[in-house]
Formats: structure tokens, sequence, C-alpha cells
């Protein structure tokens, strides 16, 4: 059984199914595995901001030149190949995102990449 994302205003048949393939491509890059694991700890959506800071304390770089990079690169790569696999909504114009499926679906995985918060 693949997991799907949800959106309450599809049907179960309409819902994108994320392949094993996608999960493990979207789990094979830390900051990606970082950006689910604040994600799932989220009740809503949040500014691309705050993801681009949380990251860079995280990666213990807490420049301003370091969060730009993280924010241009979270923005330009990382967030739409989070969207594609259907792991998140992002809204470019509003600067926003949210985890796109239940976080049961990548709790597992982000255990095994050592969050063992999720």
């Amino acid at each position: 059984m693949m997991p799907k994302t949800r959106d309450p205003n599809q049907s179960d048949e309409d819902r994108h199914e994320i392949t094993p393939t996608q999960l493990f491509t979207a789990f094979s890059h830390e900051r990606r595995q970082q950006t689910l694991a604040y994600l799932a700890q989220k009740p809503a959506a949040i500014a691309l901001g705050d993801l681009a800071e949380y990251i860079a304390i995280k990666e213990e770089r807490p420049s301003y030149e370091w969060y730009e990079r993280v924010l241009t690169e979270l923005a330009h790569s990382h967030l739409p190949h989070l969207q594609d696999a259907g792991l998140v909504h992002y809204d470019a114009a509003d600067e926003t995102v949210e985890l796109a499926v239940d976080r049961r679906v990548v709790a597992p995985y982000l255990r095994l990449a050592g969050y063992d918060d999720a």
C-alpha cells in the first residue's frame, strides 16, 4: 500500500500515490530530511524564512549569509523536489510551506534518519 497525499478537495481515487523511490530520493538529502522533520512538528503552514532559519541553526551556521544560502536552496531545489514527490505543499508566491501527507507517513523514515522526535 502506497502512502497518499492528503487534499480535502480530492476523492481517495484522485490522490497522488508516493512511490518508495520518491520517498527514498526525498530522504537522500539532509536538508530535505530536516525540512520534513520540522514540518512534521507543525500543525499548519509555516513561513519559508522560519524553515531556513531553523536549518541554518541546525547546521550551526546562524549567519545572515548562510540563512540566505539555505533559503535560496530550499526555494529553488529542495521544496520543488518535495512538492513534486507529493510530500509538501509549497506556495512560492506566499513563501509558505506545509506537510502534504499525514506525519505518520514520514515518521518512520525520519526515525531511521536519526530524528528521534518524529
